[in-house]
């Protein structure tokens, strides 16, 4: 993973003692002495920075076909539907190899529906049409991936997205629970996901109005029991209790890697201030990391949440596909102008996530503050 440039450097602010933060680390620019001026220069330098990269991927979506804008992540969400009746048909086979197969074909199937499309569709990213884009939001967030999609679309759109890496807004704080122990929350919690996640939906809806309440538990409700219904009426399960264990297992296959790659691409990266955050670029180069390829992640979550994180922070617009096609450009315009690029592994995330829980899991983050750029 790349460093901060040579010509920053880190201090703690030692006075900040009494409410558990570690201190705010102050990132700093050497011959910042010629003040507001230079500070007024820098933010437009970056805008200017922002703007032409953007020019050059505008380029590249305009002149890149539907099938490359969201036809190829279309098709493999269709895939993963088509998936479904033949893993129902091998989970009703008494063959433990056949068997074993309809979990693994199910368990995949719902991976990719329930992150890839769901993350697409929170995103608008499935179609031009704004109506058929809230429908694909209900679709998959609330029928498929068992959660509300006006609380998903908050969440992750409106704040993680407008506040990445800002501290009470989308630092990924949600994704901690400080009283596990770290083996716990890191290899054990996540198989509870599919429990838990109908139930923050729930918690989601009050305040809400009758008829988005409604609507929800109704939408949640439909993709619950569907898949319920399905194993018993076809696949051929005996008893309740048995189909309600193999939606548990079918759903939570994926759960570990999940709450992983929620926390790599963010948690150990610069943390920045509500009120001193930088501009746009330097948020984003800062406090996002891409993970390497990985060929059933990359199939199952999309790219944009693995090796394409930091081009779907820049242009969360973009489908997974076009995220891919526009790599090459971002990293090699951010290396050209000396920007930040972060990349590392799964395996140096998962290491630094043990070795450092306690301190990036439990305590609250250091703040980065890069002045000149603030």
């Amino acid at each position: 993973m790349q460093s901060v440039p040579e010509e920053w450097r880190e201090g703690r602010d030692e006075g900040g003692g009494g409410d558990g933060k570690m201190g705010e680390m102050l990132v700093k620019r050497k011959g910042d002495s010629e003040g507001s001026e230079e500070m007024r220069k820098n933010g437009g330098e970056e805008e200017s920075l922002m703007m032409e990269l953007t020019r050059l991927v505008q380029k590249m979506v305009k002149e890149s076909s539907w099938w490359e804008r969201r036809g190829i992540d279309c098709s493999i969400l269709a895939a993963a539907f088509l998936c479904l009746p033949p893993a129902f048909l091998l989970l009703g086979s008494s063959h433990v190899v056949w068997f074993s197969a309809g979990v693994l074909l199910m368990g995949v199937a719902h991976a990719v529906l329930t992150v890839k499309g769901t993350h697409l569709a929170s995103h608008g990213a499935l179609s031009e049409s704004q109506a058929w884009a809230k429908f694909w939001a209900v679709f998959f967030i609330e029928i498929c991936g068992s959660f509300s999609a006006r609380a998903g679309i908050q969440g992750h759109i409106k704040m993680h997205h407008a506040h990445t890496n800002v501290i009470g807004l989308g630092d990924s704080s949600v994704w901690k629970v400080p009283f596990l122990p770290r083996t716990v929350y890191l290899f054990i919690a996540p198989l509870a996901v599919p429990i838990i996640t109908p139930l923050v939906a729930l918690a989601h809806l009050k305040g809400h109005s009758l008829v988005h309440i409604v609507r929800t538990i109704m939408m949640v409700t439909l993709g619950l029991y569907s898949q319920y219904w399905l194993l018993i009426h076809v696949s051929g399960f005996l008893s309740p209790l048995s189909a309600l264990l193999c939606m548990l297992v079918c759903r939570a296959m994926f759960s570990v890697p999940y709450i992983h790659v929620n926390i790599f691409q963010h948690i150990g990266l610069h943390m920045f201030s509500p009120t001193r955050r930088p501009k746009r670029i330097y948020q984003m180069t800062h406090g996002v990391l891409n993970l390497p390829r990985n060929f059933l992640l990359d199939w199952t979550f999309g790219h944009s949440l693995i090796n394409c994180h930091v081009e779907h922070h820049l242009f969360p617009f973009l489908s997974d596909h076009m995220c891919l096609k526009v790599k090459p450009v971002v990293s090699k315009y951010l290396t050209e102008k000396k920007l930040p690029y972060q990349q590392d592994s799964y395996l140096s995330r998962l290491n630094l996530s043990l070795h450092k829980y306690q301190e990036l899991m439990v305590f609250a983050p250091p703040i980065t503050e890069l002045v000149g750029v603030q």
